[in-house]
């Protein structure tokens, strides 16, 4: 009988650390086998600012979930974010030698390489290259380009681009955690696999993550991933400035948020009063909820318009780039009671709450099916595609993984497991997915991949 494929995420957030263990079960659907969470320490604006609390909160959360579980976990995905990762749009093009040989994947391949020659800012590197629509001797809107006849191909690109010392400060944590690193994936990337649906992607659809330090956000359009970025607030400035509005303390404001909270002010009334304990035999503090909501309200309003910024920077206001199926939030900070309303109101876009359930198996806790663990969900997902054993049994020894470098398929938005690849490029798994979600390539080792082998060899001649 054949083993099942044990698949392992890891959230690193700003507020909570995630590490979640799941396989596929008969009926194709996710099966959670256990959870580990715990509080987030050394990570501010998603990086992390402290090598040794992000190792503890990790090991925790880890730890946590083999209990959980009855697994043990060997090698993760974890998802990048955080304010230094940003987006830019790149057209560049080939010429071909011989245009009446058919395109084929070594074409793509030079065309993307190409495009990883772009100078970057210093301290910068690219880590996804992903593309839109080719052009090919003039003729546009072609999604697959091979098989076909042509001199000049060209290709515009969504660039995704980070500080390549913070991910190596990831990767370290990793490490020093006892656990191999087995892919990286972009958090809204891995959020829109749990929450969106192919139908949405196609019509054209912002997905909003609203985390603890950041906000994430992923256009897509005909199927295709057009636009990404980070604003670096979220819900820790709102208990920030309810700490402050009111004069309580941290612990006492997140409570008052997530209880009382709401992005409305009109709909608490004047005489609606909660009574907070005071300090240390001090006299209780009586804190008015529709106060409450303006100081929450302003701050939403502040994130709600940075993000509706970006839409406008991508360009939804043109016909053929509208979102038709309009705004999905997720992440914490969408269960702020009327955030919903509050976005609707500002964007005048449809908006709805996204919850990972759909790829959930039926028996699945409620408790993961909330927004909260949408990245999670989503980077157990991008594992499976792997078809590693990211966990086994607690007492089986894991068996060695075999000399033979096969050639493995991968589909759209996949992350790639770095044992097993052995050329480029992550970037076609995107393109595939617009063209048919069912369609699946052989691809040789990603950029990306090498970008972990990169950040591999980096740690080992750090110690």
């Amino acid at each position: 009988m054949e083993k099942d494929n044990i698949a392992v995420g890891l959230d690193i957030g700003t507020t909570k650390i995630v590490a979640m263990i799941g396989k596929r079960n008969e009926y194709g659907k996710l099966e959670i086998l256990g959870v580990g969470k715990s509080k987030s320490l050394g990570v501010a604006r998603g990086v992390v600012n402290n090598i040794t609390q992000t190792i503890q909160s990790i090991q925790q959360a880890v730890q946590e979930a083999e209990a959980d579980s009855g697994y043990k976990i060997n090698d993760v995905v974890v998802g990048i974010a955080g304010q230094h990762i940003r987006s830019i749009q790149h057209s560049d093009y080939i010429s071909r030698h011989n245009p009446e040989e058919v395109i084929g994947d070594a074409d793509i391949d030079l065309l993307i390489n190409q495009v990883h020659k772009l100078a970057m800012l210093p301290g910068e590197e690219i880590i996804h290259v992903l593309p839109q629509e080719f052009k090919i001797d003039g003729q546009t809107e072609i999604k697959e380009p091979i098989g076909m006849y042509g001199g000049r191909l060209e290709s515009s690109f969504h660039v995704v681009v980070g500080q390549a010392s913070s991910i190596r400060n990831v990767g370290r944590c990793i490490k020093s955690s006892g656990l191999d690193l087995s892919g990286l994936t972009l958090e809204p990337l891995a959020s829109a696999d749990a929450v969106l649906s192919q139908e949405e992607k196609e019509a054209g659809v912002a997905l909003i993550d609203i985390g603890g330090g950041t906000t994430d956000l992923a256009i897509f359009k005909d199927g295709i991933i057009r636009h990404t970025a980070v604003v670096p607030f979220g819900g820790n400035v709102i208990t920030e400035d309810i700490k402050e509005g009111c004069s309580i303390i941290e612990k006492q404001a997140e409570l008052l948020k997530v209880k009382f909270g709401s992005a409305w002010p009109g709909e608490n009334k004047d005489n609606e009063i909660v009574s907070i304990p005071g300090l240390r035999g001090r006299e209780p503090k009586e804190i008015s909820l529709k106060n409450l909501s303006k100081v929450i309200h302003a701050r939403v309003v502040e994130i709600v318009e940075q993000v509706f910024a970006e839409i406008k920077a991508y360009g939804h206001e043109d016909p053929r780039k509208k979102l038709i199926a309009g705004i999905v939030l997720t992440g914490g900070g969408s269960q702020l009671k009327h955030i919903k309303q509050l976005v609707e109101y500002i964007t005048g876009m449809d908006t709805r709450i996204g919850y990972p359930n759909e790829h959930l198996a039926g028996n699945s806790d409620e408790e993961i099916s909330s927004p909260l663990y949408a990245t999670a969900v989503g980077l157990v997902m991008n594992s499976l595609r792997n078809n590693t054993r990211s966990a086994t049994p607690i007492g089986e020894v894991r068996e060695p993984e075999p000399v033979k470098q096969p050639e493995v398929t991968v589909q759209a938005n996949a992350t790639v497991p770095v044992q097993e690849m052995e050329e480029v490029s992550v970037e076609k798994e995107n393109k595939e997915k617009s063209s048919d979600d069912s369609t699946e390539r052989k691809v040789k080792k990603s950029f990306f991949d090498k970008y972990i082998d990169r950040i591999k060899e980096f740690l080992d001649n750090a110690e």
